[in-house]
């Protein structure tokens, strides 16, 4: 069995009501050591405690198993309009705590346009903000915005703390500007789809120790599990994929992205 990092998943219990413990266990029978749980702010929260119910489920996660669990807290591009200042104080004090990894995911979907665009170009750049702010990486969700999403990193200084552009679905021209300022690329299970001829050329060529390997679960099951509820266990289809495309022993993949993965979070999974 082959050691992974699953780079990016959601657990909460709307998308998974026979809870965490469940989800997790199958995981690590398919060989996933380290999980990066991220935790988002939701609109749908009857309250302003509410709405902050599963930041604070990703982080008692991260608390509960250190070495297997790391959190990331932020607010997803389509609830921008949500933001308040309180809000942004919030997330900084959790962002501050040391279970928590990064700031995300955050970005832009012009995709959905759930939020006005420049409502999410503000609210991007306030969450870069933080993470600067607290010195922890980010998490960069882009889906239709990457002219705009590459230039709030540059004007942002999204340098200083770096990241991942979490489930890569953009081209080799997106990829190297993102490379050149810091970020590192993570590949869900789009990349087994042989339709994403753009996500497998790039997951081809990039460097070795720039890849990460993530479900993003619920969402995004790979071949040959598609139209399933994904989860972490199905990491190891995905990483099989990368490893194919690059021409390497699977077990090469899981190695450096892991690696990987717990550089960019600073984390160091049990392993």
């Amino acid at each position: 069995m082959i050691p992974l990092a699953d780079a990016h998943c959601h657990l909460d219990p709307h998308h998974f009501a026979e809870g965490p413990d469940a989800v997790m266990a199958r995981a690590a029978a398919a060989g996933v050591v380290g999980l990066v749980v991220v935790g988002l702010a939701r609109p749908d929260g009857a309250t302003h405690h509410e709405a902050l119910d599963p930041v604070r489920f990703a982080m008692d996660l991260a608390r509960r198993l250190p070495g297997r669990v790391t959190a990331c807290v932020g607010l997803h591009p389509h609830d921008a309009l949500c933001w308040t200042e309180a809000l942004h104080e919030e997330l900084r004090a959790f962002a501050l705590q040391p279970c928590v990894a990064a700031v995300g995911e955050i970005g832009l979907d012009y995709h959905y346009d759930h939020s006005p665009r420049e409502t999410q170009r503000d609210v991007f750049a306030r969450l870069i903000g933080l993470a600067r702010d607290v010195r922890k990486p980010i998490v960069v969700h882009t889906r239709t915005a990457p002219e705009d999403t590459l230039a709030i990193l540059e004007r942002e200084s999204a340098r200083d703390v770096g990241g991942i552009i979490h489930c890569f679905s953009e081209d080799r021209a997106f990829a190297a500007r993102a490379l050149d300022l810091g970020f590192d690329l993570s590949f869900s299970g789009i990349v087994t789809f042989k339709s994403a001829v753009a996500v497998r050329e790039v997951a081809a060529w990039a460097p070795l120790d720039r890849l990460l390997v993530e479900t993003d679960s619920p969402y995004l099951a790979p071949v040959p599990l598609r139209g399933k509820k994904c989860e972490p266990a199905y990491v190891a289809h995905t990483a099989r994929c990368v490893a194919e495309l690059r021409g390497i022993p699977a077990e090469a993949l899981a190695a450096a992205t892991l690696a990987t993965t717990e550089r960019r979070f600073g984390q160091s999974f049990t392993h």
